[in-house]
């Protein structure tokens, strides 16, 4: 019987993503727990942290989960994204005002959205990468600063702004995975699925 496959993440997007390469979740789980910086804390190192504590969280879950029978094999995903400029974090914005400072903060800089998925597989064992791409907005005119905001796209989203909307017309570079920007490096999530043997 092939192990049960559980994505331990409530982003819509990253069902979406994982439907693009042919994976469709058993059993979908949204951990819940402390996405707070720690002081001095890298992206990098953050990043990695909040996706090492979802897995776990995700892991802990899923032993527990009705859904699954008692023994069953299954394999977990779990991703966490972040946008970083310099060595400061920007996590989902709090509100339409903290979204604005977000906004204000890229407008005509580079940035860079980093990801950390985090692959438990069947066997036991875990297996991860860290992505990095980067993003450089236009210098934004306060018509377009509230255009964005007007949106409403930046609710739930790091940085305050999603790529797949409105905001793509504001984007005048982007190097690495459009994917990861997204919510879920593809690529790199494929690797560590065939790598155990998940996907052809």
């Amino acid at each position: 019987m092939p192990a049960a496959f559980v994505l331990a993440s409530a982003s819509p997007r990253r069902r979406e993503l994982l439907a693009q390469i042919g994976i469709v979740p058993t059993l979908v789980l949204g951990p819940d727990i402390d996405e707070t910086p720690g002081r001095d804390e890298s992206p990098r190192d953050y990043v990695r942290r909040i996706a090492r504590a979802k897995a776990q969280a995700g892991i802990e879950r899923a032993l527990e989960a009705p859904e699954l029978a008692a023994g069953t094999a299954f394999a977990l995903l779990a991703c966490d994204t972040t946008v970083a400029v310099g060595r400061r974090i920007l996590g989902k914005p709090r509100d339409r005002d903290d979204a604005g400072c977000m906004i204000d903060l890229l407008s005509g800089r580079r940035h860079h959205v980093l990801s950390s998925v985090v692959l438990r597989r069947p066997d036991g064992g875990l297996a991860e990468r860290l992505v990095d791409s980067a993003v450089t907005f236009a210098r934004l005119s306060a018509a377009q600063r509230d255009a964005a905001l007007e949106s409403g796209e930046w609710n739930g989203k790091a940085g305050g702004y999603a790529i797949q909307g409105a905001a793509a017309s504001l984007i005048r570079f982007l190097s690495g995975s459009y994917s990861n920007v997204v919510g879920l490096p593809l690529f790199e999530t494929a690797q560590l699925l065939r790598g155990a043997n998940l996907l052809a």
